[in-house]
């Protein structure tokens, strides 16, 4: 009866105008609300011993930030490969403090801990110095720089050495290098070197043949000397005996805490090994006595994935710069591992070559690698209902049972940022929640109200006291309904699992036979409700009805079943839908009648009779493009033929959209929210006798007009088509609108402006984001994964993407997750005031008072040295202390620095005087006096320094190649002659001679009233002075309280 009276009234109805839709290019604002996880392309690491934080630099712009509590942040550099500039951020505010364009590409920085200088390396080899202006936020370029041209290229230390090729157990360095070692340093080429000393007197450095060199620096004030070439200044190693090795990329050392030698110590290797061998990160043990190094110990780490980068942690507190075996290891794609002090200790002493160590891996917020994500779903909970209330008692559960099982990530390194105050007390309760099933079977559920998203409950794939075959098996399709909080889960070995998050005591595993019922375990919290074993067929298709009361189910096999909820059995089970059997790709339902509408029989008056609170229709795409409509609660169907497309195509999805009410189909459940209670899938009504049956009523009639006006529009993978509905309901194929895609489409959603959808977002397989409003699928606005995460399309991404009606959609790429927001007006997570700060301002100001009050502390245990104490010292070049007693201030260690970087080191040659030029001899005649006195500046005690070290290379230039004590040199007559002897006869000469003496004799007269002048001032400043301190001791002040 219902199927033919909404085929007639499709059949009366005429055709209606598709209308414009009202979405504009400035209603749209791409941008990134939510990011956690690393990136794939990460390649560089650096740590915050103060803040605790961890930043990662990618190989395309970005920095990621990493706190703890689950604190990230991601920043995204304007300049997608940005080797060209330079740009400081302000982690406060999360956006460029300033910004550097440099000539050519960068190629390494280093910023001098505690200051606000950085060094900067190009490709051209030239070294420059920049200063950061805090309080201004601006960036200046200093003078001071070096160029690889500028540097003589020299070996400090050549001939004999030490060659210990290193093996397992305790090796020493006992076999001679090759005497042919100083030839072939000048062909090796460098890749990496580091300190491998406290007080800087071994220097390792890795070449790309893949040894390693052990320099001996502190010989290099006997370079001159013929010991400096003795054997015991360079020591060889190797980690393999092979010919061909890889070359060292990263060396780092940090020293042995317990041992008292400066040398000792443990060094960090990646490379140095056989070609083609496994990937790993060695760890040797070296010990120095009496200038003989050994390796007592070694281990070699396994990589999971390509080496990136490793990063060894200083210590925090006021003795900073402390190093110990605190080690993060970065490998590709996106995986951080942290291995402690005590674990790699005990590793090391282990005998074995390769002992096993588990490294603690990054505790992701959201996982979505280990195990994979395979579906997620974003959604809104119904505003003025119990289930916030009902999520907040779920978490506050989980969260008391989680903190009786100890967690690892206790240990976690990582610590800093400060969460915003709204998302701790959480005074709005839960408005949107993110679900994600994984490839284990198991279902989380977090809190996304916030930027910071937070656990709720973990739902595992086993039942309690109930074994199922499958239940673990990979997640394929999800629903949720916000209002009774019902989870459905479907698997690939076609198992539906129903979950109460409210908790139930009795579970059911319903198949097409029988229904078992179990009692489950007492407790609180979510629990399985019950499993459906129907077909044993992937699930393709999850949707909920009627208040969650129903659930439709659509398996890869083509077939259709209806699930009753409330009383956990199935309503039917469809065959094929399509004579291909094609997979079910969508579904939809379609409530006709309002749910507390009653239906009336005219056989028995004031008889209560259990009847359909509504009536709905199934719209069914499979993926060969073709659509079948069935009733909801018997599965007849109503059309008599599939509707197919003209042409063949790869559906997509279908969305349904309503004219009048502008609701849209595919999360029906979404169209009653706002309701509160469940609605059962029966009623009792009263039986009047006078009305028939007949008669729809009147609310009927309205939601089948309804129906019919609405619109469906099939998203192919080449197209997208607008249909009518009762065109589809009749088998006409001729749709109103049609666009063809230049590339294929994988993911379809709608988005809302004002309560009414609006708007078509499209993914498509090249990474391309278009949005077209609706209903007239007009072109608004072209975005990409690339411009807008800079990510690159991956094969499935589609699958574990989801939206939600306000423009949000989230998406996962290997290690990543990230929420996007598309409308420009939308805002739901209230940023920035919900933002976790990164940078502690109270725990850096904490760190400055405690550096202030050690050296406050070290300065009392002990007189200061003199300054000629202290110029001794340092002249002598004294042994250096260790690196813990050494305290870096970062407000008055680095003022000396700033002098330095303010000049060139290597200032414009003037040309200077060799053997083979003429002496030039200075006397009187060549003085020039000028009759105005210059003006005299007072010159501070910088510029005063900076003068005498002026003065000071000017007398090195000029007695370049002497020494101080330089004597004449005696020239010969007829140098003599050549230099004085005037051509012309002696009259001439004569009266050259009385010419210069007549000016000698007026340059000593001006010589003498000058100096007179001088003299005459410097008596009336004696007698101002005199004057003042006469003055001053007759009001009893002294000449400094001026």
């Amino acid at each position: 009866m219902f199927a033919k009276r909404l085929l007639k009234k499709a059949v009366q109805l005429h055709q209606r105008k598709v209308q414009h839709g009202d979405l504009t290019a400035e209603d749209l604002d791409p941008r990134i609300a939510i990011h956690y996880g690393i990136p794939s392309t990460a390649s560089v690491l650096a740590f915050d011993p103060i803040q605790r934080l961890l930043a990662i630099g990618t190989l395309d712009g970005r920095i990621k930030v990493i706190g703890g509590d689950g604190i990230e942040g991601l920043l995204i550099s304007p300049k997608q490969m940005p080797y060209k500039n330079l740009e400081v951020w302000d982690l406060e505010n999360r956006i460029i403090a300033d910004s550097l364009q440099w000539a050519s590409n960068i190629t390494s920085f280093s910023v001098i801990s505690g200051s606000h200088f950085i060094y900067i390396g190009d490709e051209h080899g030239l070294m420059s110095v920049m200063k950061f202006e805090a309080e201004d936020g601006k960036l200046f370029q200093l003078p001071y720089h070096i160029s690889a041209n500028s540097i003589s290229g020299q070996i400090l230390f050549v001939g004999g050495g030490k060659d210990l090729q290193l093996k397992d157990g305790a090796v020493d360095s006992s076999s001679e290098v090759d005497a042919t070692l100083e030839h072939h340093l000048e062909e090796k080429e460098i890749s990496a070197l580091c300190w491998a000393s406290s007080n800087g007197s071994i220097l390792a450095v890795g070449y790309i043949d893949g040894d390693i060199l052990f320099w001996d620096t502190s010989c290099a004030a006997s370079i001159k000397s013929k010991q400096a070439s003795s054997a015991n200044n360079i020591v060889k190693l190797q980690l393999s005996s092979a010919e061909r090795r890889l070359p060292v990329i990263v060396l780092q050392w940090t020293k042995n805490q317990t041992s008292r030698h400066d040398c000792d110590g443990q060094l960090f290797i990646y490379g140095g090994d056989e070609i083609g061998s496994e990937e790993v990160l060695t760890v040797i043990t070296l010990e120095w006595s009496t200038g003989t190094l050994r390796c007592v110990g070694r281990a070699d780490l396994t990589l999971t994935g390509s080496f990136a980068d490793m990063i060894l942690l200083p210590n925090a507190g006021p003795m900073g710069g402390n190093q110990k075996a605190d080690l993060f290891v970065l490998t590709n794609p996106g995986k951080l591992h942290f291995y402690d002090d005590a674990s790699l200790s005990a590793l090391i002493s282990q005998h074995e070559r390769r002992p096993s160590i588990s490294a603690m891996e990054f505790p992701a917020v959201v996982p979505s690698s280990n195990p994979s994500m395979t579906v997620a779903k974003l959604c809104r909970l119904p505003t003025g209902g119990d289930s916030s209330k009902a999520l907040s008692e779920v978490a506050s559960v989980t969260k008391l049972a989680s903190k009786v099982t100890p967690v690892s990530a206790a240990k976690w390194p990582l610590t800093g940022g400060v969460a915003s105050e709204l998302s701790i007390t959480k005074d709005d309760g839960f408005e949107q929640v993110y679900l994600a099933g994984y490839s284990d079977g198991s279902i989380r559920i977090w809190d996304a109200t916030y930027p910071v998203l937070s656990l709720i409950c973990l739902l595992e794939g086993e039942v309690q006291a109930v074994k199922v075959a499958g239940s673990s098996a990979p997640i394929t399709k999800l629903d949720f309904c916000a209002i009774t909080l019902s989870l459905a889960v479907g698997n690939e070995c076609g198992l539906v699992r129903l979950f109460d998050l409210k908790g139930c005591s009795d579970f059911h595993f319903v198949t097409e036979t029988k229904n078992e019922v179990h009692n489950l375990p007492q407790g609180k919290g979510p629990q399985c409700r019950a499993i459906f074993c129907l077909l044993n067929s992937p699930i393709q298709a999850l949707q909920f009805a009627n208040c969650g009361a129903k659930l439709a189910v659509g398996f890869e096999s083509g077939r259709v079943a209806a699930l009753d909820t409330s009383s956990l059995s199935v309503l039917f089970l469809i065959d094929a839908v399509s004579s291909s059997s094609s997979p079910i790709i969508s579904m939809t339902w379609k409530e006709l009648t309002d749910t507390h509408s009653l239906v009336k029989s005219p056989k028995h008056s004031e008889t209560k009779v259990p009847v359909n609170s509504a009536e709905e229709v199934i719209f069914v795409l499979t993926k060969d493009a073709k659509i079948n409509l069935f009733e909801g609660g018997t599965g007849n169907m109503i059309s008599t033929r599939p509707w197919h497309l003209k042409k063949p195509a790869v559906a997509i999805s279908i969305i349904s959209v309503s004219e009048s009410s502008n609701e849209m189909l595919p999360e029906s459940h979404k169209d009653t929210a706002t309701k509160k209670e469940h609605v059962s899938n029966s009623t009792t009504a009263s039986i009047n006798s006078h009305e028939g049956e007949q008669n729809p009523s009147s609310e009927t009639a309205c939601s089948e007009e309804r129906l019919l006006d609405s619109i469906l529009l099939v998203c192919c993978e080449d197209s997208l088509h607008l249909y009518s509905t009762k065109s589809v309901i009749q088998g006409n194929n001729k749709s109103i609108r049609k666009v063809k895609h230049a590339k294929p489409c994988c993911w379809t959603a709608t988005l809302k402006k004002d309560e009414k959808v609006c708007g078509l977002v499209l993914l498509f397989q090249t990474g391309v984001i278009e949005i077209r409003s609706l209903p007239d699928l007009k072109l608004v606005k072209e975005s990409s994964l690339m411009s807008i995460l800079r990510w690159n399309f991956k094969a499935n991404m589609d699958k574990t993407m989801s939206s939600s009606d306000n423009g949000q959609i989230t998406l996962a790429s290997g290690c990543e997750l990230a929420f996007v927001s598309l409308l420009a007006g939308e805002n739901d997570f209230r940023i920035p005031e919900t933002l976790p700060c990164l940078h502690d301002n109270v725990l850096a100001a904490a760190a400055d008072a405690a550096l202030s009050f050690s050296i406050n502390q070290k300065n009392k245990q002990g007189t200061k040295p003199g300054i000629l104490g202290g110029i001794v010292k340092g002249f002598k070049g004294r042994k250096m202390a260790h690196t813990e007693d050494f305290i870096w201030n970062p407000k008055f260690n680095f003022s000396h620095l700033e002098g330095i970087f303010l000049k060139s080191p290597f200032p414009d040659p003037s040309p200077a005087v060799t053997d083979n030029q003429e002496a030039v001899e200075l006397n009187i005649d060549d003085i020039e006096i000028d009759d105005e006195p210059l003006p005299v500046e007072s010159t501070s005690s910088h510029e005063f320094q900076n003068i005498k070290i002026e003065k000071g290379t000017e007398r090195e230039r000029l007695f370049q190649g002497g020494t101080d004590d330089t004597k004449p040199r005696l020239r010969t007559p007829e140098e003599i002659m050549a230099t004085y002897r005037k051509a012309g006869d002696a009259s001439s000469v004569a009266a050259h001679a009385r010419d210069k003496l007549v000016q000698r004799q007026e340059k000593l007269e001006r010589i003498s009233r000058r100096t007179e002048e001088l003299q005459s001032g410097a008596e009336d400043f004696a007698s101002l002075a005199n004057e003042l301190v006469k003055t001053l001791e007759g009001r009893n002040r002294k000449w400094w309280q001026i």
